[in-house]
């Protein structure tokens, strides 16, 4: 495909300018088989949060220079309805089934609807389906509806296991309906925010990079808002219990705030939940600093690992991407599945000087310039807790929204993972 039309400057507001928020974005896909192209025209709210609805389709003869889909592979949607505010299948119903029913006239009715019943539907979909023929040679097209937990179970799923000859990366369309979906805004940083539509008919694609995240044993994946545990996987090679990931490993003040922001109650508050868990970490209610966590924290350059000289820290996080929300710019030289790492880092302080630092990452990634701010192309970290932290809650590591338990005396270790296990539409 050599391009597709998002009209930026139709943008524009739907009835009395005075009272009505309501604004139009247009976007033009070429239709299967070349004879036409659809134009969608999407209604977008004034609150960012919820998604579009399709104010109409219509047909037009094909357009010189916008190529139909090279091939219709076999295409699989899943919608998980707990993402974010809940609203994939609806966006679904109202929105995307229309426009793929419109790009995909004679292909559509075969594509197979998935609606996530359990936080392990799309590890199990990937696990019994996806994998198995994936590995045989089967060329897949999913089109995820979700955050991007979605995505990393998809990564964990195919991941787990030694892959054949015959392996064909599934193809990945993402529609962001989480509540920071960090890899969608950071594919598409300084892009007009379609909602992944635009890209539901290309055929271009690119592999995403991922990391392994290994743990000492005992280690456990918590649960059910942390009421439950569960085993981690165990990496066939090595024994270690592991996890996959495509977007952020972190310990200390981030991982903090995703464990205890990570309930029924916080997530109704969309984006704003981080927020507000920050706040209680913060500034505790008895009047204390922040926790200064303690661990020997480790970098690794090429094939040589460096003890850093600090002994406690408050945020401590590697990631590979540069958006971890859509204007929370944590890694600004980190470019677009360009497969790098980067870390950022710094020491205990004061609630109000961290809130200093972390605002600055919502300036287009400003904090980096601070001398607080340790930030710095890694290839690997690895955080070892030799008993000097008593709590459990303290020991905690954010595994791109996976929290992991680690024991006393336990450690983690993330590396880049050379493989590639799927890909990433892009337009």
């Amino acid at each position: 495909m050599t391009e597709q039309a998002v009209n930026d400057n139709s943008l524009s507001k739907s009835k009395d300018s005075n009272t009505d928020t309501t604004k139009h974005l247009t976007v033009t896909l070429p239709a299967a088989g070349g004879s036409s192209t659809v134009e969608a025209v999407l209604e977008l709210d004034a609150d960012a949060t919820k998604h579009p609805r399709l104010a109409k389709i219509t047909n037009y003869p094909a357009k010189e220079g916008v190529n139909p889909p090279s091939d219709v592979r076999e295409t699989h949607v899943i919608l998980s309805i707990g993402s974010g505010h809940q609203q994939a299948a609806i966006f679904y119903d109202e929105c995307v089934g229309p426009i793929l029913a419109a790009v995909y006239p004679n292909d559509h009715e075969k594509f197979q609807i998935h609606t996530t019943t359990s936080v392990t539907s799309v590890l199990e979909l990937t696990n019994n389906v996806i994998f198995m023929r994936a590995n045989a040679g089967a060329a897949f097209r999913i089109i995820v509806l979700s955050g991007d937990g979605g995505v990393i179970d998809l990564v964990n799923g195919l991941s787990s296991r030694a892959t054949s000859p015959s392996y064909v990366a599934p193809q990945v369309v993402l529609l962001p309906l989480g509540t920071a979906n960090a890899l969608y805004h950071s594919i598409n940083v300084g892009k007009t925010n379609t909602w992944g539509v635009n890209a539901l008919a290309s055929s271009r694609s690119r592999p995403l990079p991922i990391f392994t995240a290994s743990f000492s044993p005992g280690a456990r994946l918590l649960v059910d808002e942390a009421r439950s545990e569960a085993e981690l996987s165990e990496d066939p090679s090595t024994g270690r219990p592991t996890l996959h990931g495509a977007v952020v490993c972190s310990w200390g003040m981030h991982a903090a705030l995703v464990a205890d922001s990570d309930t029924a109650e916080y997530r109704k508050y969309g984006v704003e939940r981080f927020k507000m868990a920050g706040k209680e970490a913060l500034y505790p209610a008895d009047g204390s600093a922040p926790h200064a966590y303690k661990a020997k924290v480790s970098v690794l350059r090429g094939e040589q690992w460096t003890a850093l000289k600090e002994e406690e820290h408050m945020y401590t996080l590697a990631t590979m991407v540069s958006n971890l929300e859509q204007p929370f710019c944590i890694s600004p030289h980190s470019m677009p599945l360009d497969g790098s790492m980067h870390l950022v880092h710094f020491g205990p302080t004061s609630g109000d000087e961290a809130m200093r630092l972390m605002g600055l990452a919502y300036q287009g990634g400003k904090h980096i310039e601070d001398p607080a701010i340790r930030y710095e192309a890694i290839d690997g970290i690895r955080i070892e807790f030799e008993g000097r932290e008593e709590e459990e809650r303290w020991r905690r590591i954010c595994v791109d929204g996976k929290i992991v338990r680690v024991e006393k005396d336990g450690w983690v270790e993330l590396q880049k993972d050379a493989r590639s296990v799927l890909d990433i539409v892009v337009v």
